[in-house]
Formats: C-alpha cells, structure tokens, sequence
C-alpha cells in the first residue's frame, strides 16, 4: 500500500545581529520597514486578528494575493502571522498555500538572534513553494541589518 498522506515541512533561519531586541522589533513589526527587507504589506499592524496582505507575482488562476492575519504579538520578542495562498488548480508554483510565519526575538550578551521559522508547507504539493522560500528567507533576513540602518539605530554595545 502507498502512503499518499502529504507531510508538512518547515523553513527556519535564524541568524544573530548586534542590535537590542526593540530595535529588530520595528524594523519587523512596522509595515514601512517590512516593506524594506520583505515586500511592501498592504493593511498590516501589529494586532492581533489584523489581515494584510503581500502581493507577488501571479500564476495561473491565482492573482498573486498573499493572504496573512496576525495571530500573535509580543512586542519585542514574537511576531506570529498566517501566509495563505495560491490555488487548488495550480501545480507548482501558485499551489494552494496555508503555512504560519513566526519570527522570535531573543536577547544575546551581544544584541540579539532572530528565529524565523516558516511552518505547514504540505509536500509534495509545496514543492516548489518550500524551495523557493527556503532561499528567500534567507536573502530576506539578510537584508534586515540594511532595514535597521535606515533606522538609524546603532550596535549595541
């Protein structure tokens, strides 16, 4: 007998920078710095219940439309928010997408590390999407140090 069961997969990057956490907090949590370091959102604050949404390019009979609602904040330490998209027609890219981003901050003798994990990837139908984003967070949380010195935050230290 084949197991058809899809199997959920998550993405996590977690990367150390010099700053305090409530410096990393803005530049997370305020949607003129996301649009910095992520892409521009459309309707975000940091409530819970609040939906925005992020706009990608489109495939098939998806428009691009990043559904999100934030789920969870606690202001300089976690940031949680559902990443819906895509459409059940679509294969590969564009595929029916319901996955949870929750980003952790904690503090470090020297700043703070920053927990991305990107969770409920369904394979194999998010194939495509789980390697694609699997680098693409990584290019995006390395643009963050870039976000906090449009800040004009300093190191810590």
């Amino acid at each position: 007998m084949t197991d058809t069961t899809e199997k959920t997969r998550s993405i996590v990057v977690e990367e150390e920078f010099p700053h305090p956490p409530a410096l990393l907090w803005r530049v997370i949590s305020d949607s003129g710095m996301m649009a910095k370091w992520i892409m521009p959102p459309t309707g975000f604050a940091p409530i819970v219940g609040q939906d925005f949404t992020f706009q990608t390019t489109a495939a098939g009979a998806w428009d691009g439309t990043i559904r999100c609602r934030v789920l969870e904040v606690k202001p300089n330490e976690k940031l949680a928010y559902s990443w819906a998209g895509g459409d059940e027609g679509n294969v590969g890219y564009g595929s029916r997408l319901n996955t949870i981003v929750t980003l952790t901050l904690t503090p470090t003798a020297t700043g703070t590390r920053l927990k991305v994990e990107h969770a409920g990837f369904e394979l194999p139908r998010n194939n495509v999407a789980y390697e694609n984003m699997s680098g693409g967070w990584k290019t995006v949380v390395g643009r963050l140090n870039a976000a906090v010195a449009e800040t004009g935050g300093a190191h810590n230290g």
